[in-house]
């Protein structure tokens, strides 16, 4: 890459390098931008080899100007996650962790194990580490406050019946279902809950001391024995969180690990003195960088979206980041109100940050031996591949496609991807199938090959527009495209290929399900793959994934179509109607046993609307008594 024509600012700034693809591979910013981009001009020799092959794969430089040092920091979070250049640093966590989250926008708040994306009107503590410890501690909690823990679904079933299910009976729900508890005495439950979950035990259990001591005086052996067991489970429960700091104290401690390629790191969420969560991830260090600056990238991505539990008055570090001022002047300005860096030399802290080190030392030795086998699995499969079937380069990129149907109806397709050996899931599609009727798959391989490769071709000539993205969502091409089936299948793809013009640039191959054969254009004979080898497996990992992908699809629009067509032609119940009923009641098997009466409390359904969907599932003389 030649240097930058032009005059580089002198100015705070975020600047991006791009490949020839116009795809940016590296996001950096500096407090001077033309000191920090002339850097990377300096002789090849002398820069560090990973930033040398950044350099060496970069095209071209660009730059955008901010005001200061913290709006520098926060552009370049926002370029690194719309982009996720290839050389910058990457935290990963492979683990979906549990928490104990409560609906607290519900009319009857739920308390339930969550993982995955969160969403507004929930309360979530944690993470936990192992999902039976916060199981443990919800069925603990339950014992003193028992609210309700059933699906929507469950909750609406058993109002309907009038009968409460079994928890309400063994003490760990108090029925709300069915009426057993008004809502000031439920939502005191879910109060008292929600405090003992957030460190503010104290008060919910001198209340409770204060019940048992009354009703031990008023001789009510049974209520005050109560009383005491609820007592107990909370303490039992607060023992799981342990208690190592003030009780005034919110902070976070941050332990890191590091070898010369990667990192682990190990954070403690430390509320009201107790450890109430615990969450740990991967760093890998595609790039140069100190300790120092490793421990700054941390903070920065840890906190660019603000976390669950908030960020806390103290962030514990192992040693002094790079530019701690700016990261406190931010992480200021996010919490709006003071945050303090901390690195702790004695005391509490030190001892409480010296086991946060150990875990992530630990987690680091487990990560290597995976590691050492995963990723020496897929390096593996991807050169087997391009050997055996004569590949110009190992695939590092490989979709497969897939057909789904049921006697022609609701035909599907689905394209899955892998990049480096792993699922690419956000580069998934599905195709409805459009061009024909009935039972075809060769057909139907055929319009989705053609509407993929067609959308690649118009997208790779389109020029990238200002924020360095090419317009749409197929304008990469696959190093290998692989078809589920046998040689009608891999025919019919080197025949779409051919047309395209893509032939030279697309290879293609099949896997039949029946022998597990592999099959290229060319060959009359399949290409032996060795059985149990890292290629066959990574080729039937694939292929199970486009068919389980494609499965789902036809199972959601099947499923789609038979509601709709149950329901369809009832007068005033559209589409988002049917959403609604259905949701209501749990499922349509629900909807077609409910009663006149159920559905004439659903307030948003029209008398007349109702009368039609009973009369569609129940004769006119059920209707008549």
């Amino acid at each position: 890459m030649q240097r930058p024509s032009g005059v580089i600012p002198e100015t705070p700034g975020s600047y991006q390098f791009k490949d020839g693809a116009g795809r940016v591979i590296y996001v950096g910013k500096a407090n001077n931008l033309r000191a920090r981009i002339n850097s990377y001009f300096a002789k090849a020799d002398s820069l560090h080899p990973r930033t040398s092959n950044m350099v060496s794969a970069a095209h071209s430089v660009e730059w955008i100007e901010v005001r200061n040092e913290i709006e520098a920091l926060i552009l370049e979070h926002s370029l690194i996650n719309r982009f996720s250049p290839r050389f910058n640093i990457r935290l990963r966590d492979d683990k979906s962790y549990p928490f104990l989250a409560v609906t607290v926008d519900e009319q009857w708040p739920r308390a339930m194990v969550m993982r995955g994306r969160k969403r507004k009107g929930t309360r979530y503590f944690g993470p936990y580490p192992h999902p039976w410890a916060i199981h443990e501690t919800l069925d603990l909690l339950l014992k003193s406050f028992p609210i309700r823990t059933c699906s929507a679904a469950t909750f609406k079933q058993h109002e309907s019946l009038g009968r409460p299910c079994l928890l309400f009976h063994i003490e760990k729900c108090s029925g709300p279902c069915v009426g057993s508890v008004d809502g000031a005495r439920y939502q005191s439950f879910v109060n008292d809950f929600l405090s003992v979950m957030d460190g503010d035990s104290e008060n919910v259990v001198s209340a409770l001391e204060e019940q048992m001591t009354e009703s031990s005086r008023a001789q009510e052996f049974e209520r005050a024995a109560k009383f005491r067991d609820q007592i107990e489970a909370i303490k039992l429960a607060l023992e799981r969180q342990q208690m190592v700091g003030e009780r005034d104290e919110d902070l976070d401690v941050i332990g890191v690990a590091e070898d010369e390629f990667e990192a682990a790191v190990q954070i403690f969420y430390v509320r009201k003195g107790r450890v109430v969560g615990r969450k740990g991830f991967i760093v890998d260090k595609v790039e140069e960088v100190t300790s120092e600056g490793l421990v700054a990238l941390i903070v920065e991505r840890l906190y660019s979206e603000t976390p669950i539990l908030g960020i806390p008055k103290i962030v514990v570090l192992p040693h002094e980041p790079d530019r701690r001022d700016v990261l406190e002047q931010w992480l200021t300005l996010t919490r709006k109100s003071k945050v303090e860096i901390r690195v702790p030399f004695r005391g509490d802290k030190r001892e409480l940050h010296e086991l946060v080190t150990q875990n992530a030392k630990q987690e680091l030795n487990r990560h290597r031996l995976r590691r050492a086998s995963d990723h020496t699995a897929r390096s593996r499969a991807l050169g087997e591949l391009q050997d055996l079937l004569g590949l110009p380069e190992a695939p590092l990129r490989i979709e497969c496609y897939d057909m789904a149907h049921l006697q022609g109806t609701d035909y599907v397709g689905s394209m899955v991807v892998l990049e480096d050996g792993l699922p690419l899931k956000r580069d998934y599609r599905r195709f409805k199938i459009k061009s024909f009727e009935g039972n075809d798959d060769y057909a139907a391989m055929r319009e989705v090959l053609t509407r993929r490769l067609t959308a690649y071709i118009n997208e790779r000539d389109q020029p990238i527009n200002e924020r360095g993205e090419r317009p749409g969502k197929f304008s990469y091409a696959p190093q290998l495209l692989l078809v589920d089936g046998g040689k009608g299948q891999l025919s019919v793809a080197e025949k779409v290929v051919k047309e395209l013009g893509l032939a030279h640039e697309i290879p293609v191959a099949s896997l039949a399900k029946k022998l597990e054969e592999v099959f290229v254009p060319g060959r009359s004979e399949p290409v032996e793959v060795p059985r149990g080898s890292d290629a066959l497996f990574m080729l039937q990992v694939i292929r199970d994934e486009a068919h389980r992908f494609a499965n789902r699809f036809h199972r959601e629009l099947r499923g789609k179509r038979m509601t709709k067509s149950e329901l369809e032609g009832i007068p005033g119940l559209g589409p988002a109607r049917i959403k609604k009923l259905v949701a209501a009641l749990g499922g349509m098997s629900q909807v077609k046993k409910a009663t006149r009466d159920q559905l004439s409390e659903l307030k948003w359904l029209p008398n007349n609307t109702a009368d039609a969907v009973y009369l569609r599932f129940h004769s006119s003389s059920d209707a008549t008594q």
